[in-house]
Parts: structure tokens; sequence; C-alpha cells
């Protein structure tokens, strides 16, 4: 296999059609690392949209179960890029996120912003970040996957292509990042699990390097103090260097699930699709304060 074998495929493929398949190349295939880096970052961001943040804070998921909420939304995302749309754990999977979904407040525009998260940030983390960026075709598919789950999940319109997905998130953050409480705490307690990850001596360059990987509205969002400049621009060449030399490596064979993971860490004898999430009865936090937001 040469080193740009997933590339050929997706170019073989039809983005329109095979968006499924295209998409599930480059998650688990070309770029599993930086895919899930850069959805982690894509759901990091909407924390500093207060009416976001707030509601997670209230329901104290990520306060005192952050490893598990962390878990939970990865292995509830996974199963329609491994095994399509129609396939009953995949529909399993969408049912018990809707479930979840509609058991709050939740704005449609709130909804509509994260799912433009999904396709722009890691757009812009592989254009950044990896051994290559997605090609036009891979980009294609990657709005059509996520037009299909939006269109599951019961979100109302939805942009038709990568640049109606880009004007619509930078121009909802310019409008509603802000500071907020409760968004911080989501935030830290989100840090503080990654930072789980790593060796204890590690943690403080991993805490400094993460903060060099924002932008300013979003350290400005959450209050953080932005990193000297020699620091960011280390961090960020660091890891465009680690992509050059992942670009060396013969390609991945066989996808690795995410149970697999070291980073997953909730469910060390397995787990069943619809025990995953949370199961509020009724709304259990208040939503006064959300009728602004959502106007």
């Amino acid at each position: 296999m040469k080193r740009d074998h997933w590339r050929r495929v997706n170019a073989g493929l039809d983005p329109e059609r095979d968006y499924v398949a295209i998409y599930r190349n480059l998650s688990t295939l070309e770029f599993p690392w930086d895919t899930l880096q850069a959805l982690s970052f894509a759901l990091f961001r909407t924390y500093a949209v207060p009416g976001i943040g707030a509601l997670l804070d209230e329901t104290r998921q990520f306060g005192d179960h952050a490893q598990k909420r962390y878990d939970d939304t990865a292995l509830l995302l996974e199963p329609p890029s491994m095994l399509g749309f129609d396939h009953p754990e995949a529909r399993a999977a969408i049912r018990r996120i809707n479930q979840m979904h509609r058991s709050y407040d939740i704005p449609d525009h709130e909804m509509l912003y994260v799912l433009a998260t999904f396709v722009v940030v890691p757009k812009r983390w592989m254009d950044d970040y990896a051994k290559r960026p997605f090609t036009e075709g891979e980009v294609r598919a990657s709005v059509a996957y996520y037009r299909e789950l939006g269109r599951h999940m019961g979100i109302r319109d939805i942009p038709e292509t990568y640049a109606g997905f880009a004007d619509l998130m930078d121009a909802y953050e310019a409008e509603h990042f802000a500071l907020d409480a409760g968004g911080r705490r989501v935030a830290d307690a989100t840090l503080r699990l990654l930072l789980s990850f790593y060796p204890r001596p590690l943690r403080p360059l991993v805490e400094v390097f993460s903060r060099a990987l924002m932008d300013d509205p979003l350290l400005e969002a959450f209050g953080y103090r932005r990193p000297p400049a020699w620091v960011v621009r280390l961090s960020r060449a660091g890891l465009r260097l680690r992509g050059r030399l992942v670009g060396l490596l013969p390609p991945r064979r066989t996808p690795r699930p995410l149970i697999e993971d070291p980073r997953i860490r909730s469910y060390p004898d397995g787990y069943r699709i619809d025990e995953l999430g949370t199961f509020p009865q009724g709304c259990p936090v208040p939503h006064a304060h959300r009728s602004a937001s959502a106007s």
C-alpha cells in the first residue's frame, strides 16, 4: 500500500453517494488521531456559547462525570460512520442522542451551530496540522455526511456547502461567544480530563500547549490567559511537524474502534448503546435565562 492509498481510494468514490465510506476512511484510517482531536476541539468551542456552556454546567455531567460524558459522546457518534446510517446500531445511537437532547430546552440555532463545528473545525485542523488537507471531494463528503446526521437529528436549515457551514460557524461565534461562569467550569473540567490522559509531570506543559492552540476569541470567552507568542509558535509548529512525520508512515490497514482507545475508560467490560448517555426525567434544570439566547 502506497502512502497516499486512502486519498486515491476516496478519489475513486462519489462524495454525494459514498459519503459514509469516504468519511469512514478519513476518520478511522487516514486521520484517526487528528479526527478525534479535531472533534474534541470542536465540542470544546461550543462551551464558549453561554447558552450551551451554562446548560452543560447545570446538568453537572461535566463537573461530576467528565470521563463518562467524553466516552459516551465519542461512542454515540461512532456507529453511523462505521456502519452507515441505516444500520440498527447507528439508528440506536442517533435515537439515544435525540432522546437526550429532547429532554432539554435546546434552541434550534444551537443545534445547528454544533453541527457546523463538526464540519468546519476538522477541515481547518487538517489544513493546519495533518499530513495533508482534505481534498475537494473529501470536503464535499464530510458536508454530506453531517447533513445526513443533522437530518436524522431533526435539525433544520442545514447549509448545503462547506462555505455555508463555515460562514454560519464564524458568524455565530462572533455574535454569541461570551464569558460565562458555567461555560468556564465546563471548559475547566474538560481540560482536567485532557490532562489526566498524560503523566503527571507533563501536565503543566500539556495545559499550556492546549491554550496555545486556542484562538483569541475562544481564550477571551473562557477568560484564559494567552501563552507567550513563542510558545504559540512552537506548539503549532510541533503539531505541523508531527503531521509531516505521520505522512512518512505506511497507511493504516484496519480501523481501530474507539473502545480500544486508551482514553475511553468507562467501559472496560464493554457497553450497550441504549445504556450510554444520560436519562433525565423531564428537564432537570431551569431555562428561564435561555429564552433570550434563543431569540
